[in-house]
């Protein structure tokens, strides 16, 4: 029976924002402050700003973002090495320390995206505008540079100021079917000289420095997120975004240049916010987990030993291993943020294998990296750095719970979306996978469309990773409630 209650999903997604904590709209003190602001400033005031406009920068981003917060160039050296440039948004220029727009910021600490509709951390004017790295734009940025060699080690090399000019905005999904051979080259590609190369060059080397990575213990995560396709205020569909040569170019190469940035704080001698993921405060629920698909860990916490036992699954039923990862995610605890002082033993980030990590290289949607990028140019300029230890002290604190919030706000949106999609369809059956079971619940997750809801029933002995089928049997998008039972199991 078709439900023909008209459902606000956009006004569920400003309660939402509201529930956990956010300002959805901007005062008007900010939009006075970014009506101010202009873009014939860019080019004005200092001797050190290199211009670098005439290298062959690209962008690599989903199809619909203008919030560009980072470009790429590569140039390859004598002996196999390559040198990579990764030109980040200069957000600072415009946004300082004390501003209305940057409180506003700091009180959000990042931009939310709910599906239906998007919540900037800084107004549409700024981060879709005069401080985005759009093609065709003249823009202020912090270039880091670093240099991968063939056996996909780096060294890390400067940091400095630059005018630069996005040549190419490219899409990950079209790029990345083209890098793939399931499409064809995408046309802002064929029609900028040089552009091909550039790109295989970008994508190779940062293969380079993944396989690198991977040799030393990070892990190969998969979760699946199902994002809702919106036509004219409707849902039309749920895609879950795919891992591809074109994503994987970006990880990798921020990655990189956030070690980049760690390098230069650290070297100076300035407290910093890093991330971290600790090592897993339930190592042996990982060890367990590993057990039950007959497979072995060690009893002390073992990044190289747990990649490999992911690579293991990952080959052997790569249809379950997004919900394999889900669950190890989910007993190593999440990711935070942490003052830093040089000196102290970091704590590292164990998914990365790596000792030192911060985030800096998108300025326009996460607080934390303006934050970092204000102390780097305090080192720039030759000054004292604009923070305190405490007060990064409680920016970590702080911006660390407004990231879970947004999680929460996103993944309430994503079943909020799932269950409008479905509304029309109760009492229909569907093949599903469990994806959790606990003394909290059994939930599941539908093979098409890929949504995710409790089981209500028939849901005693289900283990994570079980075929079952599932009926359909309420939606809630107010509440992001989906409910099914179990009619079958395979």
């Amino acid at each position: 029976m078709k439900d023909s209650r008209e459902i606000d999903l956009v006004a569920i997604a400003y309660d939402a924002m509201e529930r956990y904590g956010f300002d959805p709209g901007f005062p008007e003190t900010v939009t006075r402050e970014v009506e101010s602001m202009s873009e014939e400033t860019i080019r004005g005031g200092r001797s050190d700003v290199l211009d670098l406009r005439g290298l062959l920068w690209s962008s690599v981003d989903n199809f619909d973002s203008l919030d560009l917060d980072q470009i790429e160039y590569c140039e390859e050296g004598t002996d196999g090495e390559v040198h990579v440039k990764v030109a980040i948004a200069d957000v600072d220029f415009f946004v300082r320390k004390g501003m209305h727009t940057d409180r506003h910021a700091a009180h959000n600490g990042t931009s939310v995206y709910l599906g239906i509709v998007t919540f900037p951390m800084l107004p549409d004017d700024l981060s879709r505008d005069i401080s985005s790295l759009l093609p065709g734009k003249e823009r202020r940025a912090i270039v880091m540079e670093y240099t991968v060699f063939p056996d996909g080690s780096m060294s890390r090399g400067e940091i400095y100021r630059a005018l630069v000019s996005n040549k190419a905005k490219l899409v990950y999904e079209e790029t990345g079917d083209w890098l793939e051979g399931r499409g064809p080259m995408p046309a802002v590609i064929e029609k900028t000289p040089g552009l091909e190369k550039q790109v295989r060059l970008q994508v190779e080397t940062s293969q380079r420095l993944r396989r690198h990575r991977m040799e030393r213990g990070a892990l190969d995560l998969e979760t699946l997120e199902a994002e809702a396709v919106v036509e004219d205020g409707q849902v039309r569909d749920l895609v879950i975004q795919r891992p591809n040569l074109a994503r994987q170019l970006i990880e990798e190469f921020m990655v990189a240049a956030n070690q980049t940035m760690v390098n230069q704080l650290e070297a100076a001698g300035l407290p910093m916010i890093q991330r971290i993921v600790r090592i897993p405060r339930n190592w042996e629920g990982i060890v367990e987990t590993a057990r039950e698909y007959g497979d072995h860990l060690p009893k002390k916490p073992n990044c190289k030993a747990l990649s490999a036992f992911l690579d293991r699954r990952r080959a052997a039923d790569p249809e379950r291993f997004p919900d394999l990862s889900l669950t190890v995610v989910k007993l190593m605890g999440p990711g935070e943020y942490t003052a830093f002082v040089p000196g102290d033993v970091p704590i590292g980030h164990f998914a990365l294998a790596i000792m030192d990590y911060t985030h800096s290289t998108a300025p326009n949607r996460r607080y934390v990296d303006v934050v970092n990028q204000r102390i780097l140019k305090s080192i720039l300029d030759g000054r004292d750095s604009p923070y305190e230890t405490d007060e990064l002290d409680s920016l970590s604190y702080w911006l660390t719970g407004r990231e879970k919030a947004s999680q929460k706000a996103e993944r309430f949106m994503r079943k909020a979306a799932a269950a409008v999609l479905l509304r029309d369809r109760i009492g229909d059956v569907f093949e599903g996978i469990v994806t959790g079971a606990s003394e909290k619940g059994t939930y599941a997750r539908l093979i098409t469309p890929p949504a995710e809801g409790r089981i209500m029933r028939g849901e005693h002995g289900l283990k994570v990773g079980q075929k079952v089928r599932l009926r359909l049997t309420k939606t809630d998008p107010y509440n992001g409630f989906i409910d099914f039972d179990c009619v079958g199991r395979t």
